[in-house]
């Protein structure tokens, strides 16, 4: 009979995994029934974005709350991978634990200035101003939004890097699974950083790779640890 220690560790890693494919189905979720034009990391167009915004108050509200639940689960998943792998090197599980949490909280500002847009576009005190200070008010939300994304993405993805290469030491999952989400990781942390002094790498057939890889590093890590939890032997 498999012991109380395997037994708890398979359900934390259990919650993990689930918890990586809720926080991939969230954002697919969102992206294709709220719509690109009120989210600024999905379009280039800030003036067009903002314009959308003063347009969607309700979607913006919908948005911010299931942005809250991703910040939820996403750390969740930060903590759980900590449970894990902490015994492996308690050092690098800490830093990367404080790291993600860190990127989650930036990604929840996310959430904040969703709403602050909604009430933006929703609240007649707003109505009272001309649209192009509404619409300048509407442009620094998303701008806010895109620079705490970005940044919550970087560290996000730093901190799975830690997480990936307590994965290989641990042999908790297949290696091939850790070694993929090891490069991953470093790949969008890496080039999310040197775009902003190399033009070239913000092409979208680059952010389209690093964005494809990382998508495969975690389903098939959320769906491996969701399935099977973690190795025993």
């Amino acid at each position: 009979m498999e012991s109380a220690e395997a037994l708890h560790t398979g359900t934390i890693g259990r919650f993990v995994g689930w918890s990586l494919i809720g926080t991939i189905v969230i954002g697919i979720v969102t992206a294709q029934f709220l719509g690109s034009d009120i989210n600024i990391n999905l379009s280039a167009d800030v003036a067009a974005v903002a314009e959308s915004m003063l347009e969607a108050e309700q979607r913006l509200r919908a948005r911010a709350w299931i942005a809250a639940l991703a910040f939820a689960l996403e750390a969740l998943a930060s903590v759980g991978f900590f449970l894990l792998l902490r015994r492996f090197g308690p050092l690098l599980a800490g830093w990367s634990l404080f790291v993600g949490l860190a990127a989650s909280l930036l990604m929840l500002l996310g959430a904040v200035f969703a709403l602050n847009a909604a009430e933006i576009a929703g609240d007649s005190a707003y109505g009272a101003m001309g649209g192009e200070t509404r619409t300048m008010l509407a442009s620094l939300q998303a701008t806010s939004d895109y620079t705490s994304f970005h940044l919550g993405l970087v560290l996000s993805a730093t901190a799975k890097a830690g997480f990936f290469a307590l994965f290989l030491k641990s042999n908790l999952i297949p290696k091939i699974i850790a070694g993929w989400g090891l490069f991953a990781s470093l790949f969008v942390a890496v080039t999310i950083v040197a775009r902003d002094f190399i033009p070239m790498l913000g092409h979208g057939t680059i952010t389209m790779a690093f964005m494809l890889s990382n998508l495969i590093a975690l389903v098939s890590t959320g769906l491996y640890l969701g399935i099977r939890g973690v190795r025993t032997g």
